[in-house]
Order: C-alpha cells, then sequence, then structure tokens
C-alpha cells in the first residue's frame, strides 16, 4: 500500500485499549489517517511511503491533548503573578483584557500558544476565551486540532456587551465551523458564578440545539463551592445539573471541591473533568481528588489553563506534577503511576473532551495525531529495557517538552526535527513583545486608579450590569403603604432599616465615587436585630433615561467593608466627603410577575421635609432593563404620586 509517511524503528507507544506496546515498531500515516501500526519490518514490507523517517532511540507515542486551556492568554503570561484570584482576576486580567482584546490580539495569542503546544507535543486542545472565531482561524493555521468554545459572561466582555450577545455571537461561531476537520466548537458558560440561571439555560439550549460541548469551570476554589451552598442551598454540581448542564456534552474544568456525590454524578452524565495541577497549586486553588475520580471512572484529562495561571503549555510538566500531586495527598505512591498519567494526558483527556473517536490513540483509522520524543538527552540516561512498561515512568517522570522531536496532527507535519513548519516564530514573538510593552505602559498609567484600589483590598463583586429606578418626592407613606397592598401589586416582603452612607469623592469626576454605608436593620419593636456594612462603587454617568424620568444606570461593584470608616477615609484620600442618613421603609414587592423594590425614606441627615419613594431593579441584560423601565412606568401610575415631583437627582446630590 502506497502511504504518505513511515515513522519506523520507534518504541510505539499507543494507549489503545489494550495500551499496546511495539519495541521496533512503526506508524504508517496516509492522508489524515493512520494506516497501519506493526513491527517496522512488516510495516516497510507492506507499504511504501513517500518519507521514511528514522525514529530509533524515540517514542512514537500519540499527540497529547491540552483538556482545558485559554491559549491567547499567552500574551499575559506574567503579568500579574502572587496574588489572590480575585485580586488577579479583576485588578489585572479583566481591565487588560477590556483594554486589548481583540480579533487580532487572540490571533496573535493563539499563533504563539499554538506554537508552545506543538513544541511541548500537543495535538489538541479544549480553549476558552473571546473572540473564538479568531482562535480557531489561528489555530487552522498552526495545524492544530481544537474544541473552542466562545465564552459568555453576565458581564459586558471584550466581544459583547451583553449575555444575549454572547450567545448570538457563539450561535454563529457554531454554525460557521461545525464540521470542520479540525475545530469543533462549543459553547463556553465561564462558570456558575459569573452566569445566572437564565444565561446557563440559554447555553444548554445552544449546545443541545447544535449538538456541541459546552465547556464551563466547575468548583475551582473553596470560596466558589462555599458561595454556592450559602446562595443556592447546595454544591455547585447539582446547581448546573438543575440547569441542564449534565445533559450536555460537559468539560468541567477543575473540579478541585467537589464530594463523592459530586463525583458520580459527573460520571452518571459522561462529562469530561479536567484537571489542572499546576495552575491549582499557583493560585492556591486546592488539589482535585485525582484517586477518587480515577475510582469511580471519571472521564478524567490533564489540562494546563491558561499561561497567565500556570505559566507554561507544558504537558510533561502537568503529567508529572499530576502523578505526584496525587500521591502526596493520599500518601500512597501507587496512586496515579506513570501509565495512568499518561493515560489522563492522551485518551483520557480526549474522552474529557469528546474527542475520543478521532484522537488520543494510535489505532488505525484514528487521525495521524502523533509526535515522536527522542529519549537520548541527559535526563534520561541511562535507560532501562527489563520491563517494556518502563517506558510509562521515562515519559512521564523523566522526558521533558524539550524531548519533543517531531509532531503531525490530521496527517500534517507541524514540526520536524524541532523545527516548526507552521508557525513564523520571529515574527510571532517580536509582536508579542510588543504587546508587552503596550500593557505594561497601560498598566503604569492605570496606577491610583479607584476601582484597582478598591480591587487591592478584597472581596469585590460586580452587581447587575444595569440598575432602573426612579425617584419622587410624596406627602403620605401610608397612602403608598396601602397601595403596595393592593392587587394587582404583591409584596413579597418588607423591612424597617436605618441607613448612614459616607460618601467618598474625587477630583477627576471620570473616577466614580465610593460609598460606604452602615446598614441597620431593626426588628418589630425598633430595635437593631442586625448590622451590614457595605462599601459601594458607583460609576459616573447614566446610561440611558426613559420616560418619566426613569433612568438606567451602569452597574456598581460592591465589597464587604471590614474595615473602620477612618481606615477608609486614609486609605481612598477622597477630596470631599459627603454624609447622608435616613430612615427607609423598603418593600420588595413583585408586579406581573417581575420583582421590584420600592424605598419609602425620610432624611435626617441633612433633614428633608417630606419623603421621598424610590422604585428600582436590576439587571444583566439591557432587554429586561427596558421592560423593567416600561413596568416601573406603569406603577407610577398606579400608585398614589404626582408625577411633576419626580426627581432625577440623588440623594447625595439634594
Amino acid at each position: 500500500m502506497q502511504v504518505d509517511t513511515i515513522l519506523a524503528h520507534g518504541t510505539v507507544i499507543t494507549m489503545d485499549a489494550a495500551f499496546t506496546l511495539i519495541n521496533d515498531g512503526a506508524v504508517a500515516i496516509r492522508g489524515d489517517s493512520i494506516a497501519a501500526i506493526s513491527p517496522t519490518d512488516q510495516i516497510l514490507r507492506d507499504h511504501t511511503a513517500t518519507a521514511v523517517i528514522d525514529c530509533h532511540n524515540c517514542a512514537i507515542m500519540p499527540g497529547l491533548v491540552n483538556a482545558h486551556t485559554h491559549v491567547p492568554m499567552t500574551l499575559l503570561r506574567g503579568l500579574a503573578d502572587d496574588l489572590r484570584l480575585d485580586v488577579w482576576l479583576m485588578g489585572y486580567m479583566m481591565p487588560v483584557e477590556r483594554e486589548f482584546v481583540t480579533p487580532d490580539f487572540v490571533r496573535l495569542g493563539t499563533l504563539l500558544g499554538c506554537a508552545e503546544m506543538i513544541r511541548s507535543g500537543i495535538t489538541a486542545f479544549a480553549d476558552m476565551y473571546y473572540f473564538e472565531d479568531a482562535i480557531a482561524e489561528a489555530t487552522v493555521q498552526a495545524g492544530l486540532r481544537g474544541v473552542l468554545a466562545q465564552t459568555v459572561l453576565k458581564f459586558p466582555a471584550p466581544d459583547a456587551a451583553s449575555y444575549e450577545d454572547s450567545v448570538e455571537a457563539c450561535r454563529l461561531f457554531i454554525e460557521k465551523w461545525k464540521g470542520h476537520p479540525l475545530i469543533v466548537p462549543a459553547v463556553g458558560p465561564h462558570a456558575h458564578y459569573t452566569c445566572p440561571p437564565e444565561v446557563l439555560e440559554a447555553c444548554v439550549a445552544l449546545a443541545t440545539d447544535y449538538n456541541v460541548p459546552l465547556h464551563t469551570h466547575v468548583s475551582e476554589t473553596l470560596l466558589e463551592v462555599e458561595d454556592c451552598r450559602k446562595q443556592h442551598g447546595m454544591p455547585v454540581v447539582p446547581w448546573i445539573r438543575k440547569y441542564g448542564l449534565l445533559e450536555t456534552q460537559l468539560i468541567a474544568a477543575h473540579c478541585v471541591h467537589v464530594d463523592s456525590g459530586e463525583i458520580r454524578t459527573l460520571k452518571n452524565a459522561g462529562a469530561g473533568v479536567v484537571h489542572n495541577p499546576s495552575s491549582n497549586l499557583k493560585l492556591a486553588s486546592g488539589i482535585a481528588p485525582v484517586k477518587e475520580m480515577i475510582e469511580i471512572g471519571v472521564k478524567l484529562g490533564i489540562g494546563t489553563d491558561g499561561t497567565a495561571s500556570n505559566n507554561d503549555l507544558d504537558m510533561f510538566e502537568e503529567m508529572r506534577l499530576a502523578s505526584f500531586l496525587a500521591k502526596g495527598a493520599t500518601h500512597d505512591p501507587l496512586v496515579a503511576p506513570a501509565r495512568t498519567s499518561l493515560i489522563l494526558a492522551t485518551i483520557g483527556g480526549a474522552r474529557a473532551i469528546h474527542l475520543d473517536h478521532l484522537t488520543g490513540s494510535l489505532e488505525v483509522g484514528k487521525r495521524a495525531d502523533v509526535v515522536v520524543v527522542d529519549l537520548t538527552g541527559l535526563h534520561n540516561t541511562p535507560r532501562f529495557h527489563r520491563e517494556p512498561e518502563m517506558v510509562y515512568s521515562q515519559l512521564v517522570y523523566a522526558c521533558k517538552s524539550s524531548d519533543v522531536r517531531d509532531v503531525w496532527c490530521n496527517g500534517r507535519a507541524l514540526m520536524r526535527d524541532r523545527a516548526l513548519l507552521t508557525v513564523d516564530l520571529p515574527t510571532v514573538t517580536a509582536q508579542a513583545q510588543d504587546i508587552a510593552q503596550q500593557i505594561d505602559a497601560f498598566l503604569i498609567n492605570r496606577e491610583g486608579n479607584l476601582l484597582d484600589k478598591l480591587i487591592v483590598i478584597g472581596g469585590l463583586n460586580q452587581e447587575e450590569m444595569f440598575e432602573v429606578q426612579v425617584k419622587v418626592a410624596i406627602e403620605d407613606p401610608a397612602a403608598i403603604d396601602r397601595a403596595l397592598k393592593q392587587p394587582p401589586i404583591t409584596i413579597a416582603r418588607s423591612s424597617r432599616r436605618n441607613q448612614y452612607d459616607t460618601y467618598f469623592w474625587f477630583a477627576d469626576p471620570q473616577q466614580g465615587r465610593v460609598r460606604y454605608r452602615e446598614d441597620e436593620i431593626l426588628d418589630k419593636n425598633g430595635e437593631v436585630a442586625e448590622a451590614r456594612y457595605l462599601l459601594t462603587y458607583t460609576q459616573p454617568a447614566k446610561e440611558r433615561e426613559f420616560a418619566q424620568s426613569i433612568l438606567l444606570s451602569r452597574a456598581r461593584f460592591t465589597a464587604r467593608a471590614d474595615r473602620s470608616l477612618r481606615f477608609y477615609r486614609e486609605y481612598f484620600r477622597a477630596t470631599s466627603e459627603r454624609t447622608i442618613d435616613k430612615e427607609r421603609q423598603r418593600y420588595h414587592i413583585v408586579y406581573k410577575e417581575t420583582e421590584f423594590m420600592v424605598n419609602v425614606d425620610r432624611m435626617t441627615e441633612p433633614a428633608l421635609p417630606g419623603y421621598f419613594m424610590e422604585i428600582k431593579s436590576r439587571t444583566w441584560t439591557r432587554r429586561d432593563a427596558e421592560k423593567k423601565a416600561a413596568l416601573i412606568y406603569e406603577l407610577l401610575a398606579i400608585l398614589p404620586v404626582d408625577a411633576g415631583k419626580i426627581t432625577r437627582t440623588e440623594y447625595v446630590e439634594i
């Protein structure tokens, strides 16, 4: 038989179901697939090839599968290390991404990352990032195989102003790339804590309708799991199961803090789980229960995560660390032996990203995703041969990514004799360094930014993207109370409060402002039952004004105020400070199946005559904001208020 390429005289490591090893073996490649695997003399007898490549003293093995990464973040490698996750993410990654991430940025970052992955022996990877269409184009140019998930978030993202835009971009991405020989498009809801139920449901519908994978982060940190239990009364896996994620071709990244029941749930759902040893250690997220996952039979793979949190794309390093971590965490040297780690990086990883029918093992008919690893280096010397399976130990415990000599993906040579064939590395690295200089300049100029100062002290959360509100002066709060108790309005709950607000103002109005609030919640006797302390950062501008001065404003960021007011005065060094005290009756109401807050306030400092009523609601979507603005307009008509007394002024500005 005529074939294109024969890799001859190597140790063939198939990773097939029988874990077949051939000491002096050969692999024949024809087109995009593996045509034959046999001892070298048999292959050379039965086949002729355009190229016969000598692989003496080398391993011929399946290409490695990097089952979770954010490949364009190679351009953010080393940007902000040794920080808490929230400071790293919201203080550095997100601001830089908002400023720099474009199609050209991700295309360059992908080429840089693909070059590194090829040199590491990776032929397939699962990605989640922005502008995934540009990532797909660069991946095809580099010649790698990718399961590429377009990110969906409740926040505005570099490639989408709202989650609806993200979902639509994902749909278009899937339609463009579905059926491509190298690219499997996927849906990428970032995580349950960045995607409310309606976002998760939209992503599940998309993945189901198009029969594509869904890639998300699951139980990466202990705080994430604790918050899920507090907010939803259950851990993360049951929560995402509630919204259908386990009914998709799920790729669940991390799963560090999952219990036995959750592991079995993931296994029974056929979900892929991706262990990210280096990233989880560097960010102090913890150690995944790999032993239990293996014993239960989860589809388990290994990923590098992004280089901003690793900081490399070296799967040899991940294999070695995965084995050592499992042994150290369980005090059992028999856990995750070398062959098991190699499984996780090859056929196991392929199963985890739902590609094992195409790649992950050397088998006739599968795609020709093959790497040749040189076993002659000093760190590989000497070599023992008394047991054939010792080659697994050599690959996992001794080999380095620099030992990868040749790489083929889909039958195409991507690297020969350590020379990259599909990426212009000098040009890519020069452009990457230019981007780094621009980011450095941006961060230097940004020093002193108010939002960054909030982030540094920790615990910052972004609230809903939009706030719709109206404020009106009223004479009789009892009339409002009576009206709220009449159909078609329903009061879900109510409370009385004393609120003491201190606002910090700054010379540059574009900085926004910070509010420190002491919120005293009163019992039925008027005694303080609970006190809460909160910092709120508010962006400066209103987004839009509807009829009747109903205002749509951008989101706010909140943080628990766990320090004294004196501390915040000294920390922020505001230009001026204003104090607002008020007595508040708060109603949580439902009108036409939509929730609103109604606040009836009496200002005590500064003392103002009369009362004010606010109607407000928050949402993640512009479309929902417009709907709620219309409903607020209807509420104004129902309630006993004088439309002429509506004010656009906030309390602190009155």
